[in-house]
């Protein structure tokens, strides 16, 4: 494969990325690559840089030094406005901004014009496209539930299918397990899973902090650790009980179960 094809497939390209802001270093030195039709999990403890991350590769935040390509388009050479009309980003800080008496399927509906609210008025298709997605997701009950009524985990199902209302080639799903119970979790999950594996499925970046959460269509984890990539590569390879106790600064053990990996202190 030539170069240039190889550049084709990469959707992520970051090479020795280092942010700073007020003289503190919140990333160190990253390089990372994804290619198309891997989904990879980012995972990481609070404060390990997850956020920042995201942010650079939302082009909100400029790295210090290094480079940054998304979906092939190099970070100086093109309106960063456009790129993220092709990314998705469900995140918990998106919830609090959506208005809770707008219908769900308003909600998702949104998503195709990047508002906060629908203001513009849809096409025909479009109601057909959300409901689509929202029965793909197994929230197409929700329709005509004003938002606030719903679940946190029927919240996260919504908004999930609002990133994917304008056919996204990136989606980050932002530690979309949070604050779910058990039985809420395992549903999303199954839904995640179920987008992934399809077809056309976006490039899909987990990102979390709890291993058994990184489900086997993720392929491929990333670690970060203060800032730093720990690990990156297979995730069979890198959920082990010695390379997570070291990632972790403490002794787990690492059980799996459904080709999930359970970590225990």
């Amino acid at each position: 494969m030539s170069s240039d094809e190889f550049g084709k497939r990469l959707v992520i390209d970051i090479q020795s990325a280092t942010y700073r802001r007020e003289n503190k270093t919140l990333l160190n030195d990253v390089s990372w690559q994804v290619r198309k039709q891997e989904h990879w999990a980012i995972l990481g403890l609070n404060g390990s840089g997850k956020t920042t991350l995201l942010n650079i590769i939302n082009g909100y935040i400029w790295p210090t030094t290094g480079t940054v390509s998304v979906l092939t388009e190099a970070f100086g050479t093109i309106d960063l406005r456009e790129l993220r009309k092709s990314i998705g980003w469900v995140s918990s800080s998106l919830q609090e901004k959506l208005y809770g008496r707008d219908l769900t399927q308003d909600v998702v509906l949104s998503g195709k014009y990047a508002t906060i609210g629908l203001y513009d008025r849809p096409e025909a298709g479009d109601y057909d496209h959300a409901a689509a997605l929202m029965e793909q997701l197994g929230c197409k009950k929700l329709w005509d539930r004003p938002y606030i009524t719903c679940s946190q985990g029927e919240k996260q199902k919504v908004l999930i299918a609002r990133a994917l209302m304008a056919s996204p080639r990136l989606l980050i799903l932002d530690e979309p397990c949070n604050g779910l119970d058990l039985f809420s979790r395992e549903t999303l999950l199954s839904g995640v899973d179920q987008l992934a594996a399809g077809a056309d499925a976006p490039t899909i970046l987990f990102v979390t902090h709890h291993t058994e959460e990184i489900l086997p269509i993720f392929r491929h984890t990333l670690l970060l650790r203060r800032g730093e990539v720990y690990g990156a590569g297979e995730t069979s390879k890198l959920l082990t009980p010695d390379l997570l106790s070291g990632f972790f600064e403490t002794p787990v053990d690492v059980h799996w179960r459904s080709n999930r990996a359970w970590v225990t202190v």
